[in-house]
């Protein structure tokens, strides 16, 4: 490598004409005064504004509109670029037209591939990201890190029982994704949770023990501890950190009214 940036600069040379005689300057021209539009001239047009979009006003509109979203968020997991997904976009309208640029039944069988390979990249850099937010999280006042990972904080005290991993708890709880993104909520439901405490994630079984009926606690959970690198597509991300607050309302045969 060192003897080729050598080479370079005499390569460079080699390829640089020889250096011409400048010509003689000339008188320098008056200067023109700037032109002034004429009276009555047409004014250069505008720029069109783009059409507003049109509204969506009948029931049919909207869920067709929720179609495309749900569609879009089915996507996640390929990680597609702008550029990828105009390709989508020209898949589809050939598709509506019946005229597919190529044989697209001989690519299909690709497409789990592709998902695997789009959603391990997608996972790593999930865990990428939430490393800082872990740090943070258990560097808050009153935040215990237990050796499994999981950060636990306490919000508020409770009085009653702590529930054991074989009980069935009743709970209200809210998720979250690192940037705040809501995934679920019992209290958007009005509708408190209850099932097995050990047949829910890793971190759940782990935190909710922590907890005494009537107390309130944040669980910061780790992917490994929460749904790994597969996620939960399309709402959380293979290698998905999650946060949860929790309220412990009762436990099998001590629930709370």
């Amino acid at each position: 490598m060192r003897a080729l940036l050598l080479l370079l600069p005499a390569a460079l040379l080699a390829q640089t004409p020889a250096p011409v005689q400048p010509a003689k300057p000339k008188p320098a021209a008056a200067a023109k005064p700037a032109t002034t539009p004429r009276a009555g001239a047409p004014k250069p047009a505008a720029a069109k504004p783009k059409p507003a979009a049109p509204a969506l006003t009948t029931d049919e509109q909207k869920t067709i509109y929720a179609l495309g979203f749900s569609m879009y968020q089915s996507l996640a997991q390929f990680d597609l670029s702008p550029a990828e997904f105009d390709i989508l976009k020209r898949a589809l309208g050939d598709a509506a037209a019946a005229k597919p640029a190529l044989d697209w039944k001989q690519w299909a069988p690709r497409i789990q591939s592709l998902a695997q390979t789009r959603g391990a990249r997608v996972s790593e850099r999930e865990k990428a990201a939430s490393k800082a937010f872990l740090d943070k999280a258990a560097a808050e006042p009153g935040a215990q890190r237990t050796p499994s990972g999981l950060i636990y904080r306490e919000l508020q005290a409770g009085t009653g029982a702590s529930p054991a991993a074989t009980d069935s708890v009743k709970v209200h709880y809210r998720g979250t994704l690192v940037n705040g993104t809501e995934f679920d909520s019992s209290y958007k439901r009005n509708e408190p949770a209850q099932f097995p405490l050990n047949g829910v994630i890793r971190c759940w079984t782990e935190g909710v023990q922590k907890m005494k009926v009537g107390g309130k606690a944040a669980l910061v959970c780790p992917s490994d501890l929460a749904y790994g690198d597969g996620g939960r597509p399309p709402v959380i991300p293979g290698g998905a950190t999650l946060v949860f607050q929790i309220e412990l309302l009762g436990t099998a045969g001590r629930a709370t009214p």
